[in-house]
């Protein structure tokens, strides 16, 4: 909400001598920078370059101008902020080590090139699709391609030059990189296996494809305070992390009204983590993007421009409460009360990637697979696209925890399929830690990174398989190369934050703050940082083997990770 300064009160006469009104420098600021309070100047540069131009309107330039010219031609607003947009960032110069990720100016950690982010919503991918991506890879992006967890694919090494082809090649097929990145509406995860699962509650992909055609890449929405993040899934699973969204649909039953979605709002990590408020509101499929438009509607209007830092859902979530925000979205942009629901049930499995062989309604089967660390490439990409292909599927799918999907095998198939995935090292049976661990980026191409992230999950998934092959118990290991949480480290059994740390010989090295016994789905909750708890890269594999040993030996029947390091003492989490 809007603030205003203190008023002054009378001095007392005991109080000591203050100095006159007129000498003191007197601060002010135009509320939170909210819209809907009547606060519409720029109260800094990324809100200026906003309102100087909407950020959709770069692409023309990019075209037109930017792709002639040549990376130098790049004007500084549409550089590093306008053209995310269109799903482009600035990549990391190589060989800037962490150390320096704060203190250079962004011009010299810049190379001349670009990460890209492909937007995939439901993570709904067509065999032509895949292969489409993987060309690009290929043709413009050194091979580089990354599942991420928001179901996108990335890439990196892309030059502004190809920009117009790659359009071409990706929109010839209905792909879209429109609003990837930015202060938008960004990709909106959807249950991979919507409309396929057998134990679904409700498919919510026309709710997906609604708000796409409403929301996305429409100027009204284009000029948010920051990014907004969404979720709809009607899987039992809870597959798409709804408790870490701006917005999220869940599937649940209402006893009176049948199938539909409860309704989330503010949840968000970084180096502020909340975990998403429930309404208390039962939402049919058909008014899915209504109240999407609504929530939205009022994060533009009411959400905080002032600070970068407090721009996100999350704070005037938690400063009006739920039932303010429930009454401002019906009173203000529904104008009809929403039916009060039932809450979620617990997840019905352990894992929420839909990895292994699994039948669907129609009979026929759809199997996951788990690269290391979401990290692919384009000639691997197109390897699986021509898999599906000769095993009769034409539709594949990204999961939200860097994994994959072939839906429609027959079952005599699936056997086959199964060898040809496995062959290209992609496991459909993983071990916990090739399923379990996910990593961020990294220091390799992000700007923001101060360490390594991708080689550093895939040598541990490694090192663990050798060192603890009897080990089968869930368990989630996230890796991030700073503290903006984008691989999740707050809510994983052990997470893992990107720093510089002291090694035994007195040199600060690339190392890890250790979060321990976060969790989603049941008992959501962030993770424990135990005192002083930081280990070197090189040290990694040593502690993460140390700590599940304990846990093994020490472990009551039946229980899971993050309830032993709960109540485990620091010692044993050392």
């Amino acid at each position: 909400m809007a603030t205003t300064p203190d008023p002054v009160e009378p001095q007392e006469a005991s109080a000591p001598a203050r100095r006159p009104a007129a000498a003191r420098k007197v601060t002010r600021h135009r509320g939170e920078g909210q819209w809907a309070m009547g606060h519409f100047t720029p109260l800094n540069a990324n809100e200026q370059f906003k309102k100087d131009d909407d950020g959709l309107n770069v692409r023309t330039r990019i075209e037109t101008i930017y792709a002639k010219r040549g990376f130098d031609s790049i004007d500084p607003a549409d550089l590093r902020g306008r053209m995310r947009w269109w799903g482009l960032y600035t990549q990391r110069k190589e060989g800037i080590d962490g150390g320096k990720t704060a203190i250079l100016d962004p011009n010299e950690l810049d190379a001349e090139y670009f990460m890209l982010r492909v937007r995939i919503d439901g993570g709904r991918l067509t065999v032509a699709q895949l292969k489409a991506i993987a060309e690009v890879s290929e043709l413009y992006g050194r091979n580089t391609a990354d599942l991420t967890d928001r179901q996108n694919v990335q890439y990196h090494w892309i030059r502004i030059e190809d920009m117009p082809a790659i359009w071409q090649k990706l929109e010839a097929v209905g792909l879209s990189t429109t609003e990837a990145c930015g202060d938008t509406p960004r990709v909106i995860l959807g249950s991979p296996v919507a409309g396929i699962a057998e134990d679904e509650i409700i498919d919510g992909t026309s709710a997906i494809d609604e708000i796409q055609r409403r929301f996305i890449g429409n100027p009204e929405f284009s000029n948010l305070p920051r990014k907004f993040k969404s979720a709809i899934s009607g899987s039992p699973l809870l597959d798409v992390a709804h408790e870490i969204n701006d917005i999220a649909f869940v599937g649940v039953v209402h006893p009176e009204h049948g199938p539909g979605f409860d309704l989330w709002v503010g949840g968000g990590l970084s180096t502020n983590p909340k975990l998403g408020v429930r309404l208390g509101a039962w939402v049919p499929l058909e008014e899915v993007a209504d109240v999407y438009g609504g929530v939205i509607s009022i994060f533009r209007d009411y959400g905080y421009r002032r600070l970068r830092n407090r721009a996100r859902l999350k704070f005037l979530v938690a400063d009006w409460g739920k039932d303010k925000f429930r009454q401002v979205l019906e009173d203000e942009y529904l104008k009809y009360k929403l039916v009060d629901g039932p809450a979620p049930k617990e997840p019905s499995g352990t894992w929420r990637d839909h990895v292994g062989v699994h039948r669907q309604q129609d009979g026929r089967f759809y199997v996951g697979f788990a690269p290391r660390v979401g990290r692919v490439d384009g000639k691997l990409l197109g390897q699986i696209a021509d898999l599906a292909a000769a095993h009769g599927s034409d539709r594949l799918r990204t999961t939200a925890e860097q994994k994959m999907i072939v839906l429609d095998i027959a079952e005599d198939q699936v056997e086959s399929l199964v060898a040809g995935l496995e062959a290209l090292d992609l496991r459909v049976t993983p071990s916990p830690f090739r399923r379990g661990t996910m990593a961020c980026t990294g220091i390799e191409y992000c700007k923001l990174a101060i360490v390594e992230t991708k080689e550093r999950g895939r040598t541990l998934i490694d090192e663990l398989e050798k060192r603890l092959p009897e080990f089968a118990e869930p368990l989630t290991i996230n890796i991030n190369g700073c503290p903006n949480a984008c691989a999740r480290i707050q809510v994983a059994d052990i997470g893992l934050k990107g720093q510089l740390v002291t090694d035994e010989n007195g040199e600060q090295v690339e190392g890890y703050q250790v979060h321990l016994g976060g969790a989603l789905g049941l008992e959501a909750g962030f993770g424990r940082k135990v005192r002083g708890l930081k280990v070197t890269k090189d040290g990694l594999p040593d502690y993460v083997e140390r700590v599940l040993t304990r846990f093994q030996t020490e472990r009551a029947e039946g229980e899971r990770f993050a309830q032993w390091t709960a109540r485990a003492d620091e010692e044993a989490l050392s």
